[in-house]
Protein backbone atom coordinates (compact mmCIF):
# COMPACT_ATOMS: atom_id res chain seq x y z
CA UNK A 1 0.00 0.00 0.00
CA UNK A 2 1.52 3.34 -1.15
CA UNK A 3 0.63 5.27 1.97
CA UNK A 4 1.93 3.27 4.28
CA UNK A 5 5.57 3.81 5.45
CA UNK A 6 6.00 0.65 7.26
CA UNK A 7 3.69 -3.25 7.27
CA UNK A 8 4.71 -5.99 8.90
CA UNK A 9 2.42 -9.18 8.72
CA UNK A 10 2.82 -12.50 10.70
CA UNK A 11 6.48 -11.69 12.19
CA UNK A 12 7.96 -13.97 13.98
CA UNK A 13 11.40 -14.32 15.96
CA UNK A 14 12.52 -17.29 17.59
CA UNK A 15 15.57 -17.66 19.35
CA UNK A 16 15.84 -21.23 20.06
CA UNK A 17 12.88 -22.22 22.13
CA UNK A 18 12.48 -18.33 23.13
CA UNK A 19 9.80 -16.76 20.64
CA UNK A 20 10.66 -13.25 21.11
CA UNK A 21 8.26 -11.70 18.41
CA UNK A 22 5.02 -13.66 17.92
CA UNK A 23 2.73 -13.20 14.76
CA UNK A 24 2.92 -9.28 14.57
CA UNK A 25 0.94 -7.72 12.20
CA UNK A 26 0.52 -3.73 11.90
CA UNK A 27 1.37 -1.07 9.72
CA UNK A 28 2.53 3.15 10.40
CA UNK A 29 1.16 5.46 7.55
CA UNK A 30 3.58 7.92 6.08
CA UNK A 31 3.80 10.90 7.67
CA UNK A 32 2.92 9.88 11.02
CA UNK A 33 4.35 9.48 14.54
CA UNK A 34 3.67 5.95 15.81
CA UNK A 35 5.01 4.23 19.22
CA UNK A 36 5.76 1.01 19.84
CA UNK A 37 5.40 0.75 23.33
CA UNK A 38 5.94 -2.37 25.74
CA UNK A 39 7.51 -3.42 28.91
CA UNK A 40 10.92 -5.09 29.55
CA UNK A 41 10.89 -8.18 27.22
CA UNK A 42 7.89 -7.04 25.56
CA UNK A 43 9.57 -7.45 22.04
CA UNK A 44 10.12 -3.92 20.51
CA UNK A 45 13.94 -4.11 20.25
CA UNK A 46 13.94 -7.38 18.56
CA UNK A 47 10.83 -5.53 16.37
CA UNK A 48 13.11 -2.85 15.51
CA UNK A 49 16.11 -4.87 14.90
CA UNK A 50 14.22 -6.97 11.82
CA UNK A 51 12.50 -3.29 10.96
CA UNK A 52 15.95 -2.30 10.10
CA UNK A 53 17.15 -5.78 8.34
CA UNK A 54 19.47 -6.14 11.27
CA UNK A 55 17.68 -9.26 12.68
CA UNK A 56 15.93 -11.98 9.71
CA UNK A 57 12.85 -13.06 10.70
CA UNK A 58 12.01 -16.58 11.52
CA UNK A 59 8.61 -15.93 9.62
CA UNK A 60 6.94 -13.19 8.49
CA UNK A 61 7.03 -10.38 6.08
CA UNK A 62 8.05 -6.41 6.24
CA UNK A 63 7.62 -4.05 3.89
CA UNK A 64 8.85 -0.98 4.28
CA UNK A 65 8.84 2.21 1.89
CA UNK A 66 7.14 -0.03 -0.49
CA UNK A 67 10.32 -2.19 -0.76
CA UNK A 68 10.23 -5.97 0.78
CA UNK A 69 13.47 -5.94 3.62
CA UNK A 70 13.90 -9.65 3.05
CA UNK A 71 14.70 -9.34 -0.73
CA UNK A 72 14.97 -5.44 -1.56
CA UNK A 73 16.17 -3.86 1.18
CA UNK A 74 18.85 -1.78 -0.07
CA UNK A 75 16.70 0.26 -2.02
CA UNK A 76 15.81 2.41 1.12
CA UNK A 77 18.03 1.37 3.49
CA UNK A 78 19.54 5.07 2.18
CA UNK A 79 15.89 6.13 3.40
CA UNK A 80 16.04 5.28 6.63
CA UNK A 81 17.78 5.62 9.98
CA UNK A 82 18.29 4.88 13.62
CA UNK A 83 19.07 6.24 16.62
CA UNK A 84 19.63 4.42 20.14
CA UNK A 85 21.41 5.68 23.47
CA UNK A 86 21.85 1.86 23.90
CA UNK A 87 24.03 1.51 20.64
CA UNK A 88 27.00 2.87 20.75
CA UNK A 89 28.71 4.86 18.26
CA UNK A 90 32.87 3.97 18.27
CA UNK A 91 34.21 6.08 21.47
CA UNK A 92 37.73 6.72 20.35
CA UNK A 93 36.43 8.85 17.65
CA UNK A 94 35.90 12.08 17.88
CA UNK A 95 32.14 13.61 17.27
CA UNK A 96 32.85 15.05 14.23
CA UNK A 97 34.63 11.53 13.27
CA UNK A 98 31.62 9.78 14.12
CA UNK A 99 29.58 12.01 11.93
CA UNK A 100 32.10 11.66 8.93
CA UNK A 101 31.83 8.70 8.89
CA UNK A 102 28.44 8.12 8.75
CA UNK A 103 27.91 10.72 6.23
CA UNK A 104 30.11 9.00 3.40
CA UNK A 105 28.15 6.12 4.11
CA UNK A 106 25.20 7.59 3.64
CA UNK A 107 26.62 9.53 0.34
CA UNK A 108 25.53 13.00 2.10
CA UNK A 109 26.66 16.37 -0.30
CA UNK A 110 28.72 18.45 1.44
CA UNK A 111 29.45 16.13 4.63
CA UNK A 112 31.29 19.04 6.29
CA UNK A 113 28.51 21.43 5.94
CA UNK A 114 25.49 19.34 6.93
CA UNK A 115 27.64 17.69 9.92
CA UNK A 116 27.85 21.83 10.86
CA UNK A 117 24.35 22.44 10.71
CA UNK A 118 23.59 19.48 12.64
CA UNK A 119 26.18 20.49 15.38
CA UNK A 120 24.31 23.93 15.71
CA UNK A 121 20.62 22.56 15.61
CA UNK A 122 21.55 20.05 18.21
CA UNK A 123 23.93 22.07 20.08
CA UNK A 124 26.81 20.17 20.41
CA UNK A 125 29.49 22.62 18.14
CA UNK A 126 31.15 21.93 21.41
CA UNK A 127 31.58 18.50 21.63
CA UNK A 128 32.72 18.17 18.05
CA UNK A 129 36.66 17.30 18.77
CA UNK A 130 35.78 15.44 21.81
CA UNK A 131 36.46 11.53 21.82
CA UNK A 132 32.92 10.29 22.31
CA UNK A 133 34.06 8.31 25.10
CA UNK A 134 34.49 11.51 26.89
CA UNK A 135 30.79 12.55 26.87
CA UNK A 136 28.09 12.36 29.25
CA UNK A 137 24.99 10.36 28.51
CA UNK A 138 22.82 13.06 27.50
CA UNK A 139 25.76 14.08 25.53
CA UNK A 140 25.83 11.16 23.31
CA UNK A 141 22.56 10.66 23.36
CA UNK A 142 22.60 14.06 21.30
CA UNK A 143 25.72 13.13 18.98
CA UNK A 144 23.85 9.47 18.04
CA UNK A 145 20.57 11.72 17.15
CA UNK A 146 22.58 14.31 15.11
CA UNK A 147 23.92 10.66 13.11
CA UNK A 148 20.30 9.80 12.69
CA UNK A 149 19.16 13.05 10.94
CA UNK A 150 22.23 13.28 8.95
CA UNK A 151 20.63 11.85 5.83
CA UNK A 152 17.21 13.81 6.12
CA UNK A 153 15.77 9.89 6.59
CA UNK A 154 12.18 9.56 5.23
CA UNK A 155 11.57 6.84 8.19
CA UNK A 156 13.23 8.06 11.64
CA UNK A 157 13.38 4.71 14.01
CA UNK A 158 14.14 5.85 17.88
CA UNK A 159 14.75 3.88 20.78
CA UNK A 160 14.34 6.12 24.11
CA UNK A 161 15.72 9.23 22.18
CA UNK A 162 15.10 11.40 25.27
CA UNK A 163 16.91 8.86 27.48
CA UNK A 164 19.59 10.70 29.90
CA UNK A 165 18.75 13.90 28.46
CA UNK A 166 17.60 16.96 30.92
CA UNK A 167 13.79 17.85 31.71
CA UNK A 168 14.76 21.28 29.15
CA UNK A 169 17.17 19.11 26.81
CA UNK A 170 14.42 16.75 26.34
CA UNK A 171 11.69 19.08 25.59
CA UNK A 172 13.50 21.35 23.07
CA UNK A 173 14.42 17.94 21.46
CA UNK A 174 10.85 16.49 20.81
CA UNK A 175 10.09 19.48 19.63
CA UNK A 176 12.93 19.15 17.20
CA UNK A 177 11.80 16.04 16.34
CA UNK A 178 8.21 17.15 15.66
CA UNK A 179 9.04 20.17 13.65
CA UNK A 180 11.54 17.65 11.65
CA UNK A 181 8.50 15.36 10.83
CA UNK A 182 6.15 18.26 10.03
CA UNK A 183 8.48 19.77 7.30
CA UNK A 184 10.30 16.51 5.89
CA UNK A 185 6.81 14.50 5.84
CA UNK A 186 8.59 12.15 7.41
CA UNK A 187 7.61 8.84 9.35
CA UNK A 188 9.02 7.84 13.31
CA UNK A 189 8.37 4.97 14.83
CA UNK A 190 9.63 5.64 18.51
CA UNK A 191 9.91 3.25 21.41
CA UNK A 192 9.83 4.83 24.57
CA UNK A 193 9.51 4.37 29.03
CA UNK A 194 8.26 8.08 28.82
CA UNK A 195 4.87 8.27 28.37
CA UNK A 196 4.23 11.88 28.61
CA UNK A 197 6.50 11.89 25.72
CA UNK A 198 4.36 9.81 23.21
CA UNK A 199 1.06 11.66 24.52
CA UNK A 200 2.99 15.02 23.20
CA UNK A 201 4.39 13.19 19.73
CA UNK A 202 2.51 10.24 18.81
CA UNK A 203 -0.45 10.16 16.50
CA UNK A 204 -0.58 6.44 17.00
CA UNK A 205 0.17 3.68 19.56
CA UNK A 206 0.99 0.18 19.41
CA UNK A 207 1.01 -1.67 22.69
CA UNK A 208 3.00 -4.39 22.88
CA UNK A 209 3.30 -7.38 25.48
CA UNK A 210 5.38 -10.77 25.35
CA UNK A 211 6.26 -9.75 21.76
CA UNK A 212 2.23 -9.74 20.44
CA UNK A 213 0.07 -6.86 20.08
CA UNK A 214 -2.22 -6.18 22.87
CA UNK A 215 -3.76 -3.02 22.34
CA UNK A 216 -3.81 -0.11 19.28
CA UNK A 217 -5.08 3.38 18.98
CA UNK A 218 -4.43 7.15 19.54
CA UNK A 219 -3.50 8.09 22.80
CA UNK A 220 -6.48 10.21 23.33
CA UNK A 221 -8.75 6.88 22.16
CA UNK A 222 -6.42 4.83 24.97
CA UNK A 223 -7.23 6.86 27.62
CA UNK A 224 -10.63 6.96 27.05
CA UNK A 225 -10.89 3.30 26.45
CA UNK A 226 -8.84 2.95 30.26
CA UNK A 227 -11.01 5.70 32.34
CA UNK A 228 -6.97 6.96 32.34
CA UNK A 229 -6.11 10.92 32.79
CA UNK A 230 -2.32 9.77 31.41
CA UNK A 231 -0.74 6.91 29.47
CA UNK A 232 1.41 5.60 32.20
CA UNK A 233 -1.47 4.58 33.96
CA UNK A 234 -2.84 3.15 30.08
CA UNK A 235 0.70 1.36 30.60
CA UNK A 236 0.29 0.02 34.06
CA UNK A 237 -3.85 -1.19 33.37
CA UNK A 238 -2.49 -3.30 30.07
CA UNK A 239 0.93 -4.67 31.62
CA UNK A 240 -1.43 -6.02 35.24
CA UNK A 241 -3.92 -7.16 32.28
CA UNK A 242 -6.80 -4.56 33.02
CA UNK A 243 -8.78 -4.68 29.20
CA UNK A 244 -10.31 -1.06 30.04
CA UNK A 245 -12.15 1.88 32.05
CA UNK A 246 -14.62 -0.66 34.06
CA UNK A 247 -11.42 -2.95 35.03
CA UNK A 248 -9.24 0.00 35.90
CA UNK A 249 -11.88 1.05 38.05
CA UNK A 250 -12.34 -1.78 40.26
CA UNK A 251 -8.61 -2.75 40.41
CA UNK A 252 -9.31 -6.00 38.19
CA UNK A 253 -5.97 -7.75 37.51
CA UNK A 254 -6.01 -10.96 35.56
Amino acid sequence: MADMAIKVEKLVKRFGEIVAVNELSFDVRRGEICALLGGNGAGKTTTISMLLGLLIPSTGKIEILGADMLRDRYRVLSMINFSSPYVDLPKRLTSRENLMVYSRLYGIRNPKERVAGLAKDLDIDRLLDRPLGELSSGQKTRVSLAKSLLNEPDLLLLDEPTASLDPETADWVRTYLKNFQQDRGATILLASHNMSEVERLCDDVVMMKEGSIVDRASPADLLTKYGRANLEDVFLDIARGRQNAEDSEVGITA
